[in-house]
């Protein structure tokens, strides 16, 4: 596939999550084109005007509109955050169910307007929905992407940062695997400055789980308080749709398809993956200790066992 031109995204799914990534694309003037779907026509057609109102202000025009599925034909990004959300108590993976049928509708209706561009998945359980996207459209697996690892990630970061007193960005470490309960921290690798974090934490098995299990966990924690967690996923979206719009050769942590990288394949997961205008060019393998692997291993069996009976 040739380099997408264009600068269209569609966003299907105008809930928390959905105008969350709305706001912060315009405010980082990501796209040219940004077209609303969703079955709330009054929410959405509001806050399109409603982001209409704050353009002149933003880095560059944007023109922001409610739309249909007819607006999907020319998209080049589309981004899904429609679906049932997940509720206190609720994993995940307890949303499969509910949600493929959901997917499945959304997808057909976006095939059959010829869409030929890359999609982006935020809904939850994000690394099945992927898998099940990429099936329902038949579109190549380097196009067909989703949000993964990008957020647990980004808070991974964070709490480490917080602890050791640096910026967030010069702490290098990744959560890779499920976005879920089975997702594990690469300690192996993670460092600041070429010197491991564990040795910067001088090996405390008490702190390092602590911040591993505030990483895991925040979202039940952001849930329990506040119903739902949608910024840092929004930022998230935004990261990787600039990333693809701007054809950057990023490596971000995405849901990605193995195909016998770290000895798995047909599962999306968790990874740093190499984005650019054609979505995922590369999966990288990021070396894994013994441990590492064998938590690897059982987040993709986790997934696997979710996919597998709707896809047998």
């Amino acid at each position: 596939m040739e380099q997408l031109k264009g600068n269209k995204v569609v966003l299907v799914g105008n809930g928390a999550v959905g105008s969350s990534y709305a706001f912060a694309m315009l405010n980082q003037g990501v796209c040219d084109e940004f077209v609303i779907i969703d079955l709330n026509e009054a929410k959405a057609i509001g806050d399109a005007m409603d982001l209409n109102h704050g353009v002149v202000y933003a880095p560059s025009p944007m023109n922001i509109k409610y739309g249909t599925y007819a607006d999907c034909g020319d998209a080049d990004l589309i981004v899904i955050c429609a679906g049932a959300a997940q509720k206190p108590g609720e994993t995940r993976l307890d949303l499969v169910g509910k949600n493929m049928k959901i997917f499945k509708s959304i997808v057909d209706e976006i095939m059959a307007t010829g869409f030929d561009g890359i999609f982006l998945i935020a809904t939850n359980p994000v690394d099945v929905l992927t898998y099940a996207v990429q099936k329902f459209s038949g579109l190549p697996e380097n196009r067909v992407i989703g949000s993964g690892t990008i957020l647990d990630t980004a808070r991974f970061r964070y709490l480490l940062s917080s602890e050791i007193g640096v910026a967030a960005d010069s702490v290098h470490a990744y959560i890779i695997g499920e976005h879920g309960d089975s997702e594990l921290a690469v300690w192996s690798s993670a460092n600041v400055a070429g010197i491991k974090v564990t040795d910067i934490l001088e090996n405390n098995e008490e702190k390092m789980n602590e911040i591993f299990v505030n990483t895991r966990d925040a979202a039940y924690e952001i849930i329990k308080a506040k119903g739902a967690t949608y910024y840092g996923v929004a930022m998230g979206l935004t990261r990787i749709s600039k990333a693809i719009l701007g054809n950057e050769n990023s490596v971000l942590t995405v849901s990605a398809k193995l195909n016998g990288e770290y000895g798995h394949d047909d599962v999306y997961i968790g990874v740093p993956a190499l984005i650019n205008r054609n979505g995922i060019q590369k999966v990288f393998e990021t070396p894994l200790s013994e441990t590492e692997k064998q938590k690897f291993s059982k987040s993709v069996e986790t997934l696997k066992s979710i996919q597998t009976p709707f896809f047998v």
